[in-house]
């Protein structure tokens, strides 16, 4: 029993982790795509660039551990949801938006710069 109780809180931390690393790669991912848009604003289009690629890189990390999630479920590895892993959920599907949006945002700013040339 205490073997069973020992894997469980490990799981749970195991857990923990993941969530929290999904949060944090979503969380970079938007804050390198709000650099991106200040950085396009400002005529940057370099480091804006910069910034939407570390954005992309970002998403990568955070849609790689969704899917090993995703993967652990689909071989009957059920995780326990909590209020935490449905906010890292949201914080990835609002990151994948935001740097979508920053992408778009960018060309603008890139096209509104050539019109003033």
């Amino acid at each position: 029993m205490a073997e069973e109780e020992k894997n469980s809180q490990q799981s749970e931390e195991e857990q923990m982790q993941t969530t929290m690393g999904l949060i944090v790669n979503a969380g970079n991912a938007k804050s390198f795509a709000v650099e991106a848009i200040k950085a396009a604003k400002e005529g940057d289009f370099d480091k804006a660039h910069d910034k939407l690629d570390d954005a992309q890189k970002a998403l990568v990390s955070a849609h790689n551990t969704q899917t090993g999630m995703l993967t652990k479920e689909a071989q009957g590895e059920h995780a326990q949801v909590t209020l935490l892993m449905v906010h890292s959920q949201d914080h990835l599907m609002t990151a994948i938006t935001f740097v979508d949006l920053a992408t778009n945002f960018v060309d603008v700013y890139e096209q509104l710069d050539e019109l003033k040339k």
